[in-house]
This record gives structure tokens, C-alpha cells and sequence, in this order.
């Protein structure tokens, strides 16, 4: 038996056991229900990426590809502009590629969750009497944990590379903050997974949106020299204000506005998106 047949089968059980605590529960799975549903999809979203390690492919190499080309090919010129020369940039730049790293890989959540309802393993999970939202909540855990380990291969590369870690704690408030930030943007990307009809056109739609919003920021460079209008972009792009806020918390400087501002924008596009991918998901014919 396959490994994502005895998941499936596993997950059968499960909901089977929650049917019988929903009839009791007044038509409701319960919590223990979610959580035991959620488990169990995230065993076998993590036993696919073991069958198939390859899907990890981008966490390893996009951050070791960013932080070399950024560093070395932007770091001199940039560099001397912030007055510390490519050392000076490298202690710039890598808070910021931490907020890029949360963008960049959430939209795996969207093309992955596109392909499993191309392959009918949706329609299979739907047809279960397991609580709908537990499989958008393991996708989201599973990129998640992607994201992090993305995170850890740029630490040790900017390391390599002249970043100096000071603050722990500051690195892991950082780190912190760009998983709930990236946790928020998923919702994002699994309603273009559930509303595309294909994995191409979730990643097309993905870049749209990543392109501007990643170099319309502060992350690569200091936003003073852009045009007004640009700059007023930037004001209220939240990667901009992660960036600064991660900036400030691993390397020093101003934290509190900028943080405030991120945990914001994270609370309301989980408070307008998450709803609006449960509902599609829900009702995807």
C-alpha cells in the first residue's frame, strides 16, 4: 500500500471517529476532531516531500542563489551608498531577505494545492467526513516548516558571507514575525490554488504579485533615492515594514512602529483571506 494511500485511509479513520462526535456535537466536528484531521495531513503532506525531496529544491538553493547574486553583484555599489561598503550591505540585506523568503515560498502553498485538486486527491480528501479547513491548515503547516528551513540555509549562508548575529533573540523575534507574516499571505495563494485552473497560472499570478511588492520595498535597498511616488508605495507595502522591522530587531534601530504595523497587516489579510479560501474550498465544484 502507498504511502499516501494508508494516509488517506489513516485520515478515513479519523473522520470516521469524528462523525460519531459530530452527531454528539450537535452537528459540529469538534476541535480534537481539527487537530487530529490536521495531523494526520501533515504526516502525509511531509511523507510526499520524503518520497519526493526534490519539491525542496527552491528552500535550499533560492536562498543560497539570492543572498551570492545580492551580496556580491549589488553589495559594492549599495554598500558604499549606506556608507559600510558590501560588509555594511550585508548586515542590510539579510533581514531583508528573510522577509523575502516569506513571500517568495508562500506561493508554493497556492501551486501545490492547484495540483492536488488537478490530481483528485481534493476531491477524495472532500468526499471524507473530515473538517474542511484542516486541510488547508496542513498545507499551510507544512509550507511553514519549508519556509523555516529556507530560513535556517540563509542564516548559515549570510553567515558565511560577513552577517554578524549579535542578537539572538532579536533573530528569532525576526524569524517569528516573518512566519506569521507568511502564514497570512498563504491564505492568499490557496484561494488563487482553488479558484486557478492550473499550477502555471497560480505561479504566473503569484509573480505578478511578488515581483512589485519585493522590489517596490526596502528590502535590496534604502527607499530615500526613489521617486515620490515609489516612495508612497513603499509607505504602505508590508514587506517594507517587515524588512525594517526585522532589520531592526537582528541588527538594531527602530522596531516598534514598524512591528506593530506587519502584525497588522498579518491580522487583516487572515481576517479577509482565510475565510474566503474555506468558503471556496468548501464550495469548488
Amino acid at each position: 500500500m502507498s504511502t499516501a494511500t494508508a494516509t488517506v485511509n489513516d485520515i478515513h479513520h479519523d473522520g470516521d471517529k469524528a462523525g460519531r462526535d459530530r452527531v454528539q456535537a450537535d452537528g459540529r466536528i469538534p476541535l480534537r476532531g481539527h487537530l487530529r484531521h490536521t495531523g494526520a495531513l501533515v504526516r502525509r503532506n511531509l511523507l510526499w516531500i520524503r518520497q519526493d525531496p526534490e519539491s525542496m529544491a527552491d528552500a535550499l538553493l533560492m536562498p543560497v542563489i539570492f543572498t551570492l547574486l545580492f551580496v556580491f553583484v549589488f553589495g559594492g555599489s549599495i554598500g558604499q551608498a549606506l556608507g559600510g561598503g558590501q560588509d555594511g550591505y550585508v548586515q542590510y540585506v539579510i533581514p531583508g531577505m528573510i522577509a523575502m523568503m516569506s513571500m517568495t515560498l508562500s506561493q508554493g502553498v497556492g501551486t501545490g494545492f492547484c495540483q492536488d485538486f488537478n490530481s483528485g486527491v481534493m476531491d477524495r480528501f472532500r468526499s471524507l467526513p473530515i473538517g474542511r479547513g484542516s486541510v488547508l491548515f496542513a498545507k499551510i503547516s507544512v509550507e511553514l516548516i519549508r519556509m523555516l528551513f529556507a530560513t535556517t540555509v540563509l542564516m548559515i549562508v549570510a553567515v558565511l558571507v560577513g552577517f554578524d548575529i549579535n542578537h539572538w533573540p532579536g533573530l528569532f523575534a525576526a524569524v517569528g514575525l516573518a512566519t506569521l507574516f507568511a502564514s497570512s499571505i498563504m491564505w492568499v495563494f490557496l484561494t488563487l490554488g482553488v479558484m486557478m485552473k492550473s499550477a502555471q497560472s497560480v505561479q504566473a499570478m503569484g509573480f505578478l504579485v511578488l515581483f512589485p511588492l519585493q522590489f517596490g520595498s526596502s528590502i535590496f535597498a534604502p527607499t530615500q533615492s526613489m521617486p515620490g511616488w515609489l516612495q508612497a508605495f513603499t509607505d504602505y507595502n508590508p514587506l517594507s515594514t517587515l524588512a525594517d522591522a526585522a532589520r531592526g530587531l537582528m541588527v538594531g534601530g527602530p522596531v516598534a512602529h514598524d512591528l506593530w504595523v506587519t502584525i497588522g497587516w498579518s491580522a487583516a489579510i487572515t481576517a479577509v483571506m482565510a475565510p474566503v479560501a474555506i468558503h471556496k474550498f468548501r464550495t469548488k465544484s
